[in-house]
């Protein structure tokens, strides 16, 4: 083998996530000396992902963009593994068993607001003023600000097989912009409840990651390093459940292409482009599998740790936002700017609406701090939420960290009907429609499980 740099392939690798790394770094020094940034509460993978993003589109660099489609998504696949593996915080188990189906079912509340809102926009441009425009188009709305880099870039690639030129990019777009309404709407809302005295706004010293930082270890846990280092089995147990991920996915497509070949057709690229829901699934089976394991003492210590867990999800969500962000091309947006526009501004108003609405229905108590960790995770990500919770609630002291968490763990299974409306609205112009009365119908079962819920509560 060559081990020159005339190998391109033996150095690709290291040289673009060098490139990331430098990024980070220096977007981590821009956030800590200057103060406009630092107040801005912009994530640090955000502002790296800008500054690659203004570096590619000058000329200056050229990374490899196949190779970040590729991080992107891997990436959001092994950050959902990697939280799905956490064991639950006991102490929170206790708070409320209704607490995490609720928050699942306002997040997927909040999916479904995005959508409809998106395809009321990309329908009505079609028959309006854009009649070019592709119908499904606003589906990638909720995928953008609620999903993040990772599914906006899946269903973007997807929707551009069927027709939509620029698809992919129009979602990153979107994934950014929600970044940014995560970053000014949320700021600009505190620090009005703040002048009105509603809140009590403390910055923190630092932010948090997209998770929760635990104590570092639980009682009974395997050393931290032994014959192998704890660290070590953290990152074995995500790949194995991820190269599980990629056999079950394999095992199903291969059979409905068998036995079903009209449902395996259509089916395929959703349930490889879903591949982190599969991959949280099988996650979630292996932590429960563990546990009874060690219940019945044919295990005897406890294998998960997660802070470092925690920390592994963190790394894997910050290079999967830098590279969404950075590869982003604005030359396919060209005829796309007034539905992006639309989308990107309206869905920041309207997502922030409906949280106001269920979540002082909710969240008795700590409203506000439900609040702007919510919209800033359904705008941005579970990061954004984390930042935009930690100005009013530094220690987290309330339970709308945990909410976050929790409450989306039980979104994957109350969104599981977002797959098949994101399969159907491609369709046809027809199931464009279908598809948003299914998304309006399916708004009202979640509105009236939410307010049901709570009633019973109080």
């Amino acid at each position: 083998m060559d081990y020159s740099n005339a190998n391109a392939a033996l150095w690709n690798v290291i040289i673009q996530f060098g490139v990331i790394a430098v990024v980070i770094l220096l977007s981590n020094l821009l956030r800590r000396k200057v103060a406009f940034i630092r107040n801005s509460l912009m994530p640090t993978a955000v502002l790296g992902g800008f500054i690659l993003l203004l570096v590619r589109s000058v000329g200056l660099f050229d990374f490899d963009v196949q190779f970040m489609e590729m991080l992107i998504y891997h990436g959001i696949a092994l950050g959902f593994i990697a939280m799905s593996l956490r064991i639950p915080d006991k102490l929170a188990q206790t708070k409320g068993s209704l607490a995490a189906p609720k928050s699942g079912a306002i997040i997927v509340g909040s999916y479904l607001i995005q959508a409809i809102l998106g395809l009321v926009i990309s329908l009505g441009l079609a028959y309006t003023v854009m009649p070019g425009m592709f119908k499904a188009a606003g589906i990638l709305l909720p995928m953008g600000y609620g999903q993040g880099p990772g599914q906006a870039n899946n269903v973007g690639s997807t929707y551009e097989a069927s027709g939509f030129i620029g698809g992919r990019s129009f979602g990153l777009s979107l994934a950014a912009a929600g970044f940014l309404c995560a970053c000014i709407v949320g700021v600009i809302a505190m620090n009005i409840l703040a002048k009105k005295g509603k809140i009590k706004k403390v910055a923190g010293d630092e932010q948090l990651g997209p998770a929760i930082v635990d104590k570092f270890e639980d009682e009974n846990e395997i050393p931290v390093s032994e014959s192998v280092d704890k660290f070590s089995i953290q990152v074995a147990l995500v790949l194995l459940v991820y190269l599980a991920t990629y056999l079950v996915s394999w095992g199903i497509t291969s059979a409905l292409a068998s036995f079903l070949p009209a449902v395996g057709e259509m089916l395929n690229t959703l349930i490889w482009g879903f591949n982190f829901i599969i991959g949280s699934a099988l996650a979630i089976v292996t932590r429960v599998i563990m546990k009874n394991l060690k219940s019945v003492r044919l295990m005897t210590r406890q294998y998960q740790n997660n802070y470092l867990l925690s920390r592994l999800s963190g790394f894997f969500f910050d290079a999967m936002i830098v590279a969404g962000i950075a590869s982003i091309k604005f030359e396919e947006l060209r005829g796309l700017w007034l539905p992006f526009i639309l989308m990107a501004v309206l869905g920041g108003v309207v997502t922030w609406v409906y949280l106001v609405w269920v979540c002082r229905h909710v969240y008795k108590g700590y409203f506000y701090e439900g609040l702007m960790s919510m919209y800033g995770m359904m705008t941005g990500t579970i990061s954004s939420g984390i930042l935009l919770l930690r100005e009013i609630d530094p220690k987290l002291e309330t339970p709308a960290a945990n909410n976050l968490i929790t409450g989306s763990s039980f979104a994957i299974i109350l969104g599981a009907p977002m797959l098949v409306f994101i399969g159907l609205a491609n369709k046809s112009d027809l199931m464009a429609f279908v598809t948003l009365g299914l998304c309006v119908a399916y708004f009202i079962l979640m509105m009236l499980f939410i307010f049901k819920v709570n009633r019973r509560e109080t």
